[in-house]
């Protein structure tokens, strides 16, 4: 437990109780007490070594050590403390003189074993000599040739990463005692080692015929599922489980491993409920292991609580997949009464809280997190979307610039912050942390992180057609490819970042472009979106849904009929099977309103704006609150749509959409001013290039006389859009009149 004084206070009164030392322990005790034997003797000046040199306690280990020594002079005893001796030289990195006390125990001695091991220990870990190493275990094969050293001696060679001549030694040990499944188990690691999968699964198998030990189909299934030969796998474990349920504990121990097991190979086949079956035993099987080892076998129970944790995670894992998460932040609970520390499990539990909308919770755990790991990146990461729900954007800004200024160029952190400056409202503070980034690392320009990040950071500032071509560097690597591929197709289906509906703005659109060019280039974009779905192969049951929802929102871009009531079917399925499936709700929203089915897109919406925000869905909630808006703005409910508008730029506050849908509003109520200050926000956070927005914040500037500003609006606007002839004639040439006037 680490708890070291306590355990030298312990000890202490251990060495203190009668028959402890050799003038007790001469004739036979008069007393009730047995004798206490010379072997738990030495163990306790032993321990008691070993906890004062783990106390700092050098002089002290030393000391006892001495009284050791003279204590058991001239007993078969005295050679364990020669190699405890020998362990205190290395502490005091005296390596020459550990070696010359274990070179003087010979062969005939208690003890040479423990004293050869030690030796080979020293020379491959003070000396970094794999030859001499190896030579300590040849030596003793040769001097006391026996299974167990033949086996030591394998294991040596497996350590130095030597598996042909590990197999060699292991078969030898085999022939001498031909029914060791242990050791058939070490050749079958051995030969999965030397990559001889074939020959390893031919022996497994052979060895299983001649009825040895029946944990080898363990092995044998790990190996089936590492080579993605589920079925097989899977027979062989039924196999090892196919008998009556013995109450021993090695063999509910067994078990339990084995319906581990079987769970990971059902998830790999895609069977999740046959996964959760087999993990609902084991968790059933693991809590009498651990009832029995704490009777039978206590130092087994910090590894069966462990693999109790485990469980009770997988079965967590499974119930995050399928959005209960009620039952999955139960299970994680659960682990953490089996593992409190387990980092992987708190951070699980807090990202659960976090979708759950429990801000304390996730805070609290988060806390303990940092308190274990101070420099854990995925809890200060949660602690700054924590601070930033809690609108404490310096707090969550710096939690971020913490992490950015050990490692600059740390790219999964640079991506979250840059979500982040968008969503606070600070995109200006962003090619700060980009230069940073270049600064540090002189391969910067050459790395799918960065150019994913700069992708970002453009597709954010209005910029789609350069987001474009930096997400194309990042879309081949493995980490970084899956989601610049998924933003590609983004902007391919939606380039201008329009909601669906969009009727409020519909009326200036035709001002730019050719409608015919317009179609063409849609049907283009659609082409190239799908050619990139083709790239993906996900790899997990939420990865695979979400590549059919992307597809299907290819098909609705045609804005085909058929091909919209197609995604419209698909997307029902997929809200019916999953709950709370924010996209899939969201898509058959888009559907109806393609369809004009209004009422019915809006029962989908509603059905999103009473659901729990969660930063997974955090552009889809924000999809669907402004196509809601947008329907509300169409039934004249300003104050409804207003509410959702708030809402939107509460978790994001560049969101153009939102500001510029406040200032429609706010013009339609004709409060010139403060329209004109919504568009200004929505011309700011667009980069100023989206002309629809251009042309609104002009004329609300007109209409609230402020010439100058409209006529510099307009400047903007031509200078990107020539072709856009009605600014000029509504509010340039109006605006210019006005001030010669």
């Amino acid at each position: 437990m680490g708890e070291v004084q306590e355990a030298i206070k312990v000890l202490q009164i251990a060495m203190s109780l009668p028959g402890m030392r050799r003038a007790e322990t001469g004739g036979k005790s008069k007393g009730k007490k047995p004798e206490v034997s010379a072997s738990d003797r030495v163990s306790i000046f032993l321990e008691l070594v070993d906890a004062h040199r783990l106390n700092g306690e050098q002089h002290e280990a030393a000391k006892v050590l001495q009284d050791a020594i003279n204590e058991f002079s001239g007993t078969p005893e005295e050679l364990r403390l020669m190699i405890a001796n020998a362990e205190l030289a290395l502490v005091h990195g005296d390596v020459e003189q550990a070696l010359s006390m274990l070179r003087n125990v010979s062969p005939e001695q208690p003890y040479f074993v423990q004293a050869k091991e030690k030796m080979a220990d020293v020379y491959l870990r003070y000396r970094k000599d794999k030859k001499l190493y190896a030579s300590c275990y040849r030596d003793l094969v040769e001097k006391l040739p026996s299974s167990h050293t033949y086996l030591l001696l394998g294991d040596a060679y497996m350590n130095i990463q030597e598996p042909e001549k590990a197999i060699d030694v292991y078969e030898q040990a085999l022939k001498k005692n031909p029914k060791d499944g242990t050791l058939a188990s070490k050749i079958g690691k051995a030969l999965i080692k030397t990559h001889n999968y074939s020959k390893a699964i031919s022996y497994y198998e052979a060895a299983l015929k001649t009825g040895q030990q029946n944990f080898l189909r363990y092995d044998l299934a790990e190996l089936l599922l590492k080579l993605k030969q589920y079925e097989k796998a899977e027979k062989v474990l039924q196999q090892a489980l196919d008998h009556e349920t013995v109450n021993e504990l090695s063999s509910l121990m067994d078990d339990s491993r084995y319906q581990v097991l079987l769970a990971k190979i059902y998830s790999k086949m895609e069977k999740i409920e046959e996964a959760i079956v087999s993990l609902q035993l084991a968790r059933e099987l693991q809590a009498r292991v651990l009832k029995r080892a704490q009777m039978e076998q206590p130092d087994a129970v910090p590894a069966q609580k462990a693999l109790a944790a485990e469980i009770c995670a997988e079965i967590a894992k499974h119930s995050t997949a399928q959005r209960d998460y009620e039952k999955a932040i139960k299970f994680y609970k659960e682990a953490l009464v089996y593992c409190e520390t387990d980092n992987k499990v708190m951070l699980e539990l807090a990202h659960l809280y976090l979708a759950q909308d429990d801000t304390e919770a996730c805070q609290h755990q988060c806390a303990l997190l940092l308190k274990n790991d101070q420099d854990n990146e995925s809890a200060t990461m949660m602690m700054a979307d924590l601070m930033f729900r809690k609108q404490d954007y310096e707090q969550a800004v710096f939690h971020f610039q913490q992490l950015l200024e050990r490692k600059p160029d740390n790219y999964s952190t640079l991506s979250r912050l840059i979500d982040l400056l968008r969503r606070a409202g600070q995109m200006e503070e962003i090619p700060k942390f980009l230069e940073m980034a270049e600064k540090y690392s002189s391969r910067a320009k050459l790395e799918p992180g960065f150019h994913y990040c700069k992708g970002l950071y453009l597709w954010y500032t209005g910029d789609p057609n350069d987001a474009l071509r930096h997400f194309n560097k990042a879309r081949k690597d493995s980490d970084w490819g899956h989601s610049a591929v998924y933003n590609m197709i983004e902007i391919c289906l939606n380039p201008d970042n329009e909601t669906v509906g969009g009727e409020v703005f519909d009326n200036l659109d035709g001002d730019v472009g050719n409608s015919t060019e317009k179609q063409e280039s849609v049907q283009l974009a659609v082409r190239t979106a799908e050619k990139l779905l083709k790239e993906l192969k996900p790899q997990t049951l939420q990865g695979h849904i979400q590549l059919r929802i992307m597809e299907h929102y290819c098909l609705m871009a045609t804005k085909q009929k058929a091909n919209v009531e197609r995604a419209l079917n698909t997307f029902t399925e997929v809200a019916a099977a999953e709950k709370d499936h924010v996209p899939a709700l969201l898509g058959m929203a888009t559907a109806y309103m393609i369809l004009k089915q209004t009422p019915r897109a809006r029962n989908q919406l509603k059905r999103i704006s009473k659901m729990n925000w969660n930063p997974i869905d955090a552009d889809e909630f924000e999809k669907a609150w402004l196509l809601l808006a947008d329907i509300y703005i169409q039934s004249g409910k300003y104050d409804m749509a207003g509410e959702l508008l708030k809402r939107c730029l509460r978790h994001n506050r560049s969101c153009c959409k939102a500001y510029e849908y406040t200032g429609y509003v706010m013009e339609k109520e004709q409060a010139y001013k403060d329209a004109a200050s919504n568009y200004e926000m929505a011309w700011k956070y667009g980069n100023q290039t989206n002309p629809t927005v251009g042309y609104k914040l002009a004329f609300n500037y007109l209409k609230a006389k402020r010439y100058v500003d409209a006529i510099d609006v307009c400047h903007k606007v031509l200078e990107l859009h020539p072709n856009y002839p009605k600014i000029r004639k509504d509010i340039l040439d109006k605006s210019r009149a006005a001030l010669r006037a």
